[in-house]
């Protein structure tokens, strides 16, 4: 029976949170935009044991922020959001349920109205938890260019988050990549925003689908820091910031992304968590989102202690709560009591408590967490039936690394014949966590509990090869660590190598945070060389006269220039998942027939180079004005496969449209290889005049195609004129009169077919409504 209005799931939402607001004093409003990390102080309570080693942290500054006040006394007027009761310590799901039960117990219990808090988690790999799936990191899923396989993917792990009562998930980063030296490319989808917004905005989809709220972060500009180094400060004008980083969280909000989460980096000196402009009116006036703006962990007395634009914690609250941040993550540090005694002081007007109230509660009535039966069992109720690295989500998981890895240059040895002596050689070899990103929890979290298992099966690449290559004789050898510069073991290597057939180098990356990794939050490389002395190997091994495959196993692309024409073959795998092992394996048998695009170009040289493909011309020809060629070694969007395609006869509907009108384009691709395959047939557009520079070429579309041998289809893109809009000098975004021109190809750097469509008519505004995307056709040819 419900007592109160708000209780009444028969009521319109609105009304209920109305009712909620009208009867909670101004501690219980802004109780709810707090939060409580519990897990972040205890070890194991399971069988594990062990307590934590206190120098790994899994959040920057953590042990800055250690401590804190009981659950019970955090709650005493109620509390949004619990964090990652799951995610911060090795548990299982029968000991993470109850855990769960008992926070939203207390919380219920503590407060005069009884609200249980949402629950959030991180999902950056697969759910962080002990145990649970890791699939490829985000920068694999840009290179399936494949959306509806990583809505799949987020389906699944949105489902296994929902049966543990989670509510919201820290994923996906809509980060698009600008520099790679940062560290977090591994975390990011790829360096294209269209890229970016297809298949992130599908990882949205797919998670949401589950009743998970998908969280975009970081909003925005955190992936352009100076000199790439984490929470550094961003020299972005404001049209790279609408052009090249916003249009992927546009395309998400639009496909009802419930959350938001802000960068911790400045643009132009003003901090993300303090920009009202790009929190309140962009992100809602502008675009009209709904959902809930929570801040990235600490972000709110940053502004005080990293930003200085706020003179305490308290001033750094008000600042955010005014800018347009709704819930303080992980734990309440400027939206405490200080912040309802600002209010009535009349220093923070309370409509701005209010508002951002409004918007919790209305997430916490759609998720039932206001409805009279909702209890914290019943949220829980299919915990056990729960198996968190199932048979479906390792099909999923070997599907997406299948897809994503790129064979860079097949040589005249791949794929391999799976007979004679293979020397298997390199620190990415026979460590599977080299295959996992830096949210996955063998990497985020059990480096501080040295000992405990994973839970997982982690097969090796050195493992997997040997399963593959049934009769051949494999030797192994490390050679190297990922970082570090002892070579003793340079000596066994050469050996293995010179001994054997073939030699697979694999070399690349060892995820981790804050420097204990060369991948990762806080693990940003000074330059694009391969990490250690692994170059060196490399060289070492070409040395021998024995071919040498190399494959890079890695959260970023590093730069390959030296070993183009000596190595025998060149494959790049972007940190592939649990599944890794075996993928990489069917690749270089050809059991698997790759079909993986770079979303990231491969630089040549390590410093010369750091830049993206969407360059104006000063920045993307060599003109001789500078010795610095900025050409990569392999482009954008390349990928080769064990067979060959062409792509031709491209056809435009029209040569000449208005500024407010569409045409198609038609390209022919055809399998004119011996074997089935999928190609990925890709639209560019560049635009040789305009008002503001422009990128040479930038991405319109794309498609995946699969083609049996001898085997063509059409390819038929519909190109909306908005889709050439850019921001222009009075940064007001624009469809301008002229000429246009279309090129397609299978990579930025391989766009043998080229028309022109002259756009006609008045220079038209193209605002928040516009077209966002390139729908495809596929017409297979009989």
């Amino acid at each position: 029976m419900t007592t109160h209005p708000w209780q009444d799931p028969a009521l319109p939402v609105p009304e209920r949170v109305e009712a909620l607001l009208a009867a909670m004093t101004l501690e219980e409003k802004v109780a709810q935009l707090g939060s409580r990390w519990i897990g972040k102080d205890k070890g194991a309570t399971g069988p594990a044991g062990p307590e934590p080693e206190s120098e790994h942290s899994v959040a920057p500054m953590e042990s800055e922020f250690s401590g804190g006040p009981a659950l019970e006394d955090a709650s005493r007027h109620g509390l949004g959001q619990l964090t990652r009761i799951y995610g911060s310590y090795p548990i299982t799901v029968s000991e993470g349920a109850a855990e769960l039960v008992r926070q939203q117990r207390i919380v219920m219990a503590s407060s005069r109205l009884g609200i249980p808090a949402m629950v959030h988690e991180e999902c950056l790999t697969g759910f962080t938890m002990h145990g649970a799936s890791v699939y490829p990191a985000a920068i694999a899923w840009g290179a399936t260019f494949d959306p509806e396989l990583i809505e799949r993917m987020a389906a699944a792990i949105g489902r296994d988050m929902a049966a543990l009562g989670v509510h919201q998930a820290l994923a996906p980063v809509l980060d698009v990549v600008r520099d790679y030296r940062w560290g977090r490319v591994e975390e990011s989808i790829g360096e294209d925003p269209y890229l970016v917004a297809s298949v992130g905005s599908a990882y949205v989809r797919g998670l949401q689908s589950s009743g998970v709220i998908a969280t975009l972060k970081h909003f925005a500009g955190y992936s352009a820091s100076r000199g790439a180094r984490n929470h550094g400060p961003v020299p972005m004008g404001r049209r790279e910031l609408l052009d090249m980083i916003l249009p992927p969280f546009e395309a998400a909000v639009r496909d009802g992304a419930g959350s938001v989460m802000n960068s911790y980096s400045d643009v132009d000196g003003v901090p993300a968590g303090a920009d009202s402009w790009l929190l309140t009116d962009l992100l809602r006036g502008e675009w009209g989102f709904t959902g809930t703006v929570v801040s990235d962990y600490w972000a709110v007395p940053f502004l005080a202690s990293m930003h200085g634009i706020a003179g305490d914690d308290g001033d750094a609250g008000a600042r955010a709560l005014e800018a347009g941040i709704d819930v303080e993550l992980p734990d309440t540090i400027g939206y405490g009591a200080e912040l309802a005694d600002r209010v009535r002081s009349g220093e923070v007007d309370e409509s701005f408590v209010d508002r951002a109230a409004r918007r919790v509660l209305t997430q916490k009535a759609a998720a039932g967490l206001l409805d009279p039966e909702w209890t914290p069992e019943g949220s829980v109720a299919t915990a056990a039936e729960v198996t968190l690295d199932s048979a479906a989500n390792r099909e999923l998981a070997r599907e997406v690394a299948e897809r994503s890895i790129v064979l860079l240059d097949p040589g005249e040895v791949l794929p391999l014949s799976g007979t004679g002596r293979i020397a298997v050689v390199g620190p990415c070899a026979d460590d599977a966590r080299t295959f996992l990103g830096c949210y996955a929890f063998a990497n985020h979290v059990l480096p501080r509990y040295p000992g405990v298992d994973p839970e997982i099966a982690l097969p090796t690449a050195a493992e997997s090869l040997r399963a593959e290559f049934a009769g051949a004789e494999i030797a192994y050898a490390p050679g190297c660590a990922v970082d570090g510069d002892d070579r003793s073991g340079f000596a066994e290597a050469v050996a293995a190598a010179r001994d054997a057939d073939v030699c697979l180098a694999f070399v690349g990356d060892l995820a981790g945070l804050f420097g204990k990794g060369t991948s990762g939050e806080g693990c940003d490389a000074a330059d694009l060389r391969l990490p250690g002395v692994q170059a060196d190997l490399v060289e070492a091994l070409l040395g021998t006269g024995t071919p040498v495959v190399v494959v890079v196993v890695s959260g970023r692309p590093y730069a390959l220039g030296d070993f183009e024409g000596r190595a025998a073959a060149l494959v790049q795998a972007f940190m592939p998942g649990e599944e890794g092992g075996p993928a990489i394996a069917g690749v270089l048998s050809g059991r698997v027939q790759p079909s993986g695009k770079l979303p990231v170009q491969i630089p040549r040289t390590p410093g010369g180079q750091p830049g993206t493909y969407l360059q104006p011309r000063l920045g993307a020809v060599h003109t001789g004005t500078s010795n610095l060629d900025p050409a990569p070694l392999f482009a954008f969007g390349h990928g080769r496969s064990y067979t060959s395609f062409s792509v031709g006869d491209l056809r435009l509907s029209a040569s000449r449209v208005p500024t407010d009108g569409a045409f198609t384009a038609t390209v022919r691709v055809r399998n004119t290889g011996d074997r089935a395959g999928t190609e990925v047939v890709q639209l560019y557009l560049t635009d040789p005049v305009a008002q503001v520079t422009r990128p040479v070429v930038q991405l319109a579309g794309f498609q995946r195609v699969e083609l049996a041998a001898g085997a063509a289809a059409e390819v038929v893109f519909h190109v909306h004129t908005d889709r050439t809009a850019f921001t222009g000098r009075d940064l007001k975004r624009i469809v301008e009169p002229g000429e246009l021109r279309v090129l397609a190809g299978t990579s930025a750097g391989d766009l043998p077919c080229e028309a022109t469509v002259e756009l006609t008519g008045p220079i038209r505004p193209a605002g928040p409504g516009r077209v966002i995307t390139t729908p495809v056709e596929v017409r297979p040819e009989h």
